[in-house]
């Protein structure tokens, strides 16, 4: 009988797009872009309104990578998973999707 700590270190194989996974952190990497200006926006006391709009900006970027990365694993790890018989990774799924949203 397996532990729950057993259990959570049982992992499916990942089967990741090669070509989404370069846009995937593509974005990653223009994210980060767009915090570095805000922290310089900050450090340079630019106007609190300005600062928050690009904010927002960076939450709605993040949202569409994580959208993105959703349909990502929907559409390959876990039809991947469930091919190779690892019910597991749709219960991983499902919890990671509940601390997301």
């Amino acid at each position: 009988m397996e532990t729950e700590t057993e259990k959570k270190m049982i992992h499916h194989t990942h089967h990741h797009d090669p070509q989404e996974k370069k846009r995937q952190i593509n974005r990653i990497s223009r994210i980060i872009g767009h915090l570095e200006h805000i922290k310089k926006m900050m450090e340079n006391d630019e106007d609190c309104s300005d600062v928050l709009v690009q904010i927002s900006a960076v939450r709605s970027a993040l949202n569409g990578l994580g959208k993105a990365i959703i349909k990502e694993h929907m559409t390959h790890c876990i039809t991947h998973a469930i091919e190779d018989g690892d019910s597991s990774a749709v219960e991983e799924f499902k919890d990671a999707i509940a601390r997301y949203l």
